[in-house]
């Protein structure tokens, strides 16, 4: 069966296909939400010690600034939980690096701790992103402790209705759906406050309008809620 928008069949095959996603500069949104993370991105390299941390829930746009950053510096970008020790040296080959999602319990400490030294001796940067505090309890090493408390670092804030809804326009926007302002309006009182729950109700009606043969409207938000 061909796939296509709503108004040819009424029943069609639902696809779960990928939707780029773009970490451009040009493409991140910026609100009073994030603006203090943003001014961190773009105030470097007049960062002291030369390393910071962005901290913020999942899906707040942690990764896009990292993104930004690293396209600026020239750095590489690893995930905590893939950062072992014997890979720091080459991980900071650029002088530059971009450390994801750091937590206790899933870095290898002894790695985060040389990392630490390590750019100390080579005077390379370094950016953290956490959803809490990076020197929040668990972590067993104290000089790793001692070394993540004194990390610079700044939280995005939970996103106001205005960058809700210009990300759900453009979300909506990058799977080729135009919904008009009813949709948003009826989206914002009800969904979770963040931009990860944007994406997953988004990424809901898309797959509901295909399913159903359907367009994105009012009426098919207002089913997709009562359905859960």
């Amino acid at each position: 069966m061909t796939l296509q928008r709503p108004g040819v069949f009424a029943c069609q095959l639902a696809l779960d296909l990928p939707h780029a996603e773009s970490f451009r500069r040009d493409d991140f949104l910026a609100s009073p939400a994030n603006e203090a993370a943003l001014s961190l991105v773009e105030r470097w390299p007049e960062w002291p010690g030369r390393m910071a941390a962005i901290v913020g829930p999942r899906g707040a746009g942690k990764s896009h600034l990292a993104t930004i950053w690293a396209e600026r510096t020239g750095a590489r970008i690893v995930a905590t939980a893939a950062l072992a020790r014997d890979e720091v040296p080459a991980a900071l080959a650029t002088g530059a690096l971009v450390v994801e999602d750091v937590a206790p319990g899933v870095a290898d400490e002894a790695a985060l701790f040389h990392l630490f030294n390590l750019a100390r001796e080579d005077s390379a940067w370094l950016l953290f992103t956490a959803s809490q505090r990076l020197d929040s309890p668990g972590f067993a090493l104290p000089d790793l402790v001692s070394r993540l408390r004194a990390v610079p670092s700044v939280t995005l804030a939970p996103p106001d209705d205005a960058l809700l809804s210009a990300v759900l326009v453009k979300l909506f926007a990058d799977r080729q759906l135009a919904v008009g302002e009813g949709v948003i309006a009826y989206l914002l009182p009800r969904m979770e406050r963040s931009l990860a729950a944007a994406r997953e109700t988004v990424g809901r009606l898309d797959a509901a309008a295909l399913s159903r043969g359907r367009a994105v409207n009012r009426q098919l938000a207002a089913e997709i809620f009562r359905e859960e």
